[in-house]
């Protein structure tokens, strides 16, 4: 088996987070592709890593494709260590056990130093880690390596490659030791999310979606020296050289270095093959532009952007989401709203044959003249489904109507209203065009042409198109599963049970569930739960099991009561885009097992807008139909408004009898009678703006949002 997408990882032992600014010493990740696509993203705490790689990795598993994840840090110990701490030579069991004893905050403060003086205390003599750089002492963590006695090797075995550094080392240049206590952490936590999905090699033999292994850079330094980027950062050199370089390798050798190295203490990827590794990186990288991204990292926005531009979050969007594959033949007759996954080739012409397009009389246009033509008339006519068997002799003329075939002799028709005729034969004025009133055979489609392409969804004017060329079944994508959750102790789920004061009918859930049946997608109603995780997590595994995306509402903040987006958090992987838009800021946007999230704000205006901007286009991408833009008309205003700068504005409208664009009287985001009264929307831009009637705006219609 082969790799579809190789991950590179510099990690950092900091105690604190990272500078703002791209910098040395920090966390970057390189990712590169067989397809050559490839790039580089800066983290500056190892929980921004983690939950980007998480990120990364369900995205690559959702798409069927295969990961391998190195990472610059020890992933074994000398032998006889796992066995002396935890009892088995397993390293896998130390890896528990070391993450049993390292605290890693999300602002990189750690534990790392008192943890190894801990595991000191268990052994004779000074024990096996030193180096200590804080300011404090740790009882039983030497300084210095000075009367160091250590009860195992120093080195493992791989060590012995140039550049190397013990792992017992904790401070001071070329400190792994401390890299590894906390990067060991933090892996056990991807083994423990990803269970079966993810593999250790060379611990592990298993061919599994997610394979991590340990790395070492500095085996090819002299080819990324040449190949760095001028004032490139060297860590961020090393990820992306690297990556692009093992992404070069041809499929099985790579896959058999992997399984290199000894069982117990680990290995460098590579080792042994560094030649071969930088003739693959300098390959690649002479005609490869490499742009600074992390490729798929499916929501996340870049560092430091708060407010999202909807342009920009629309962009984001788009790039990763990819459509469902599953599909399945269906008879032209029910495959109305169906998107097509395959071409449809038009099994013969149409028309098959050429034929009149009116009903009137036909001849050879050789015996077309000037002034008055008096043709006799050939015994019989040719019609619809009764072609004429004979031939019509130049000179003369048959009586044919519309849709008929053309007689042989017959290539021109000149219209019934245009002619006498005695019933012998037929007076017009000439002359008549060549081939007037008539239809060449293929003039709409040839047999063998492409009648509809992939991607597009059948409406009744395909069906009919179809069906004309002979195509009787079509090849389509399953069809795409939405299911729609609604939460909040506030909600009543029915308007048939009883409200009290405080509590609200459920309005999103209908609304919503009724748009993505407009949007031809399954609607999977998984009804509306109190603000209790259990609640909500258990709906959401039973969406993820259901559909194929979902949306939710309320909860989608970062309140106190914000439970979807808390649950999205610790247990998916959530990014919230605070949108530049009015209404509708808060969007959450996560995985759930794998399944996209939209979660939508609790405001049903603004749930509409939201789904409305985002879920559709989205949802139209996921179901193999492409990225849908919404119809725009630019139309004159029928009202003033003036707005600031900074963020999109969604006027609920309708046109007026004046052709002028009307909006809604109130911009209260809690008026939902208003979303009734309108018929789209107005779209206002990010920029200061003062609308004057009269002053062209952009309306939306609902029916351009499928709606």
């Amino acid at each position: 088996m082969s790799f579809d997408t190789i991950v590179v990882v510099d990690w950092s032992g900091t105690a604190s987070p990272s500078p703002e600014r791209p910098s040395k010493d920090a966390i970057w990740i390189g990712v590169a592709s067989r397809a050559g696509d490839a790039g580089t993203e800066y983290y500056r705490t190892r929980e921004d890593a983690v939950q980007a790689l998480c990120t990364l990795f369900e995205r690559e598993c959702y798409k069927g494709r295969r990961v391998l994840a190195g990472f610059d840090f020890p992933f074994g110990y000398p032998r006889g260590f796992a066995k002396a701490l935890c009892g088995s030579d397993d390293p896998l069991a130390l890896w528990t056990e070391i993450a049993a004893r390292i605290q890693d905050g999300t602002d990189n403060a750690n534990n790392r130093f008192d943890a190894a003086g801990a595991i000191n205390r268990l052994f004779p003599g000074s024990g096996p880690f030193w180096g200590n750089g804080l300011q404090r002492d740790i009882a039983d963590l030497p300084r210095n390596k000075a009367s160091y006695e250590n009860p195992f090797a120093e080195r493992r075995v791989c060590e012995a490659a140039p550049g190397t550094q013990p792992v017992w080392k904790l401070s001071g240049v070329g400190s792994v030791g401390s890299q590894a206590l906390l990067g060991i952490a933090r892996l056990q936590q991807l083994r423990k999310r990803f269970g079966a999905a993810l593999a250790v090699r060379p611990f592990e033999s298993r061919q599994a979606p997610i394979t991590l292994v340990e790395l070492f850079p500095s085996l090819i330094a002299k080819t990324i020296a040449e190949l760095a980027e001028p004032n490139e950062i060297r860590d961020r050199a090393q990820v992306r050289i690297l990556s692009a370089g093992l992404a070069a390798l041809e499929p099985g050798v790579l896959e058999a270095m992997t399984r290199e190295g000894d069982p117990e203490e680990g290995w460098i990827l590579g080792l042994g093959h560094q030649a071969l590794i930088e003739k693959a990186a300098r390959t690649t990288l002479s005609s490869a532009l490499i742009p600074p991204r992390l490729r798929d990292d499916c929501f996340a926005m870049p560092q430091g952007v708060e407010w999202v531009p909807v342009d920009d979050a629309l962009e984001r969007l788009r790039v990763a989401l990819v459509p469902i594959t599953q599909t399945e033949t269906l008879p032209v007759a029910k495959a109305s709203g169906r998107v097509l996954a395959a071409d449809c080739i038009a099994r013969r012409s149409n028309p098959p044959r050429p034929n009149s397009a009116v009903d009137g009389y036909g001849f050879a246009h050789a015996a077309n003249g000037t002034g008055v033509q008096r043709l006799p008339l050939v015994a019989g006519r040719a019609a619809a489904g009764q072609p004429f068997g004979g031939t019509v002799p130049e000179g003369h003329a048959i009586r044919i109507l519309t849709g008929a075939i053309l007689p042989e002799g017959v290539d021109t028709v000149v219209l019934e209203e245009d002619c006498a005729t005695d019933g012998a034969t037929v007076a017009f004025d000439g002359p008549v065009k060549p081939r007037a009133n008539t239809r060449k055979a293929g003039e709409d489609v040839t047999e063998g042409a492409v009648a509809l392409s992939a991607g597009h969804r059948l409406r009744a004017p395909d069906l009919a198109l179809l069906s004309a060329l002979g195509i009787a079944e079509v090849e389509v994508f399953r069809p795409l599963r939405v299911g729609v959750l609604s939460t909040g102790d506030e909600i009543i789920g029915s308007p048939a049970d009883q409200a009290e004061p405080h509590q609200i009918y459920d309005a999103n859930r209908p609304m919503l569930l009724a748009m993505a049946a407009a949007w031809d997608a399954v609607p999977v109603d998984l009804g509306h739960v109190r603000d209790d995780p259990t609640l909500i997590a258990a709906a959401l595994d039973r969406g993820a099991a259901e559909a194929d995306v979902i949306l939710t509402s309320g909860g989608a903040s970062a309140g106190d009561e914000d439970h979807v987006s808390a649950l999205l958090r610790t247990r998916g992987h959530l990014t919230s885009w605070r949108i530049a838009m009015k209404p509708g800021r808060p969007l959450a946007l996560a995985l759930w097992s794998g399944v996209p999230v939209f979660g939508l704000p609790g405001n049903p205006v603004a749930a509409f807008v939201c789904a409305a901007i985002f879920a559709r286009p989205a949802i139209s991408l996921l179901s193999g139909a492409g990225w849908a833009e919404p119809l725009a008309m630019t139309l004159p205003a029928g009202f003033a408004k003036s707005k600031k700068a900074g963020r999109r504005e969604y006027l609920r409208a309708r046109i007026g009898a004046d052709g002028r664009v009307e909006v809604f009287a109130s911009e209260g985001s809690g008026r939902i009678s208003g979303l009734n009264w309108a018929t789209g929307l107005v779209e206002l831009p990010d920029e200061a703006l003062a609308v004057q009637p009269g002053d062209p705006v952009r309306f939306l219609p609902y029916q351009g949002f499928g709606l």
